[in-house]
C-alpha cells in the first residue's frame, strides 16, 4: 500500500488514497501510527469521494478513533490532492464529519475556513448543568490543580486554560489524560494550555483526544484563538505559537474561524500488505 508522509507545523500524517480501497482503517491506524514499530504519526488521512463536496476526508487517531475534522489534517489534505495532481484548482471543498470546509492553497501556504464555532454545551458536548454557552472559565479541578476551563467546538470538543504560569512548566502529560477522559465531556476532548503573550501572539501546548501531546493542532488553535478573542484577550487577528511553528488565525467574533499555516511533504512510502 503506498502512502505519503506529511506534516504541518509539526503535526504529522499518513496519507492515502483510498478512493477504490476499502479496510479496517481504524486497524491501520493503530498499526501505522507507533512511531518505533510503525511509521510514526498523529493520524491517518484517508483521501475519498464525496457527494457533496470535492473529496472526503476521514482521519484516524493512533488510538484507531475517529476524529470529526483536523485543521492541520485539512490543510495537509489540501497539498496532497494538488500535488497528487487529483486536482489542479487550488481551492477546493473537502467534506468531513464535522461538515464541509473550503481550502485555498496560496502563497505557499493553505489556508481553511474551519467553520462557525459553537458554544452551547451540549454541542460541545459538556455536562455542564444550568449554563448557556459561550462557557468560560468553568472550574475544575484535577490532579489537585484548579484550572478554569473556556469550552469550545470547532467541530470537536476543546476545553482551553489560561495561564500566567509558562506552559512549557504544566505537566501536560499528567493533567491531559485526566482532562480528555473527565465525565464532563462524554466525547473525550482536546485540552490546550496558553500563555497570553501579547494581544497579537498566543504560546499554545496542546493535548490531542486519542493522540495524547502533540507538536500542534489546527483546531486547537481555532478554539484558542476563539476564546482569547471571547475573553477580550486579542483582536481579530492573532498568531498562535505551537511547538512545531506559527499559525495564523482570524476570527471577528462572528461566523467563520479561518486557519493559514504550511503544510509539507516528508516522505513517500510503502506499507507491506
Amino acid at each position: 500500500m503506498r502512502f505519503t508522509k506529511m506534516q504541518a507545523t509539526g503535526n504529522d500524517f499518513v496519507m492515502i488514497d483510498a478512493r477504490t480501497d476499502e479496510r479496517d482503517w481504524s486497524a491501520l491506524a493503530r498499526a501505522l501510527c507507533p512511531r518505533r514499530f510503525g511509521v510514526g504519526a498523529d493520524g491517518l488521512i484517508l483521501v475519498l469521494d464525496s457527494g457533496r463536496a470535492d473529496f472526503r476526508m476521514r482521519i484516524f487517531n493512533p488510538d484507531g478513533s475517529e476524529a470529526e475534522t483536523c485543521g492541520n489534517g485539512l490543510r495537509c489534505f489540501a497539498r496532497y490532492v494538488f500535488e497528487k495532481g487529483l486536482s489542479r484548482r487550488k481551492a477546493l471543498t473537502i467534506e468531513t464529519l464535522a461538515g464541509v470546509v473550503h481550502a485555498e492553497i496560496r502563497d505557499g501556504l493553505v489556508r481553511i475556513g474551519m467553520g462557525t464555532p459553537q458554544f452551547e454545551p451540549s454541542k460541545i458536548p459538556a455536562a455542564v448543568e444550568d449554563r448557556e454557552g459561550p462557557v468560560l472559565d468553568y472550574p475544575l479541578t484535577v490532579g489537585r490543580r484548579e484550572l478554569a476551563l473556556s469550552l469550545v467546538s470547532m467541530g470537536n470538543p476543546h476545553a482551553v486554560a489560561f495561564m500566567s504560569d509558562p506552559v512549557s512548566d504544566f505537566p501536560l502529560h499528567e493533567i491531559g489524560p485526566l482532562i480528555e477522559h473527565h465525565r464532563l465531556f462524554p466525547k473525550r476532548t482536546n485540552f490546550e494550555i496558553v500563555n497570553l503573550l501579547d494581544r497579537g501572539h498566543l504560546r499554545v501546548r496542546i493535548w490531542e483526544r486519542g493522540a495524547g501531546e502533540t507538536l500542534s493542532c489546527g483546531s486547537g488553535a481555532c478554539a484558542v484563538a476563539v476564546a482569547a478573542h471571547l475573553k477580550g484577550f486579542t483582536g481579530d487577528a492573532v498568531e498562535v505559537q505551537v511547538p512545531g511553528g506559527a499559525l495564523q488565525l482570524e476570527w471577528s467574533g462572528q461566523g467563520e474561524v479561518h486557519l493559514t499555516g504550511p503544510a509539507e511533504r516528508v516522505f513517500e512510502g510503502e506499507w507491506p500488505e
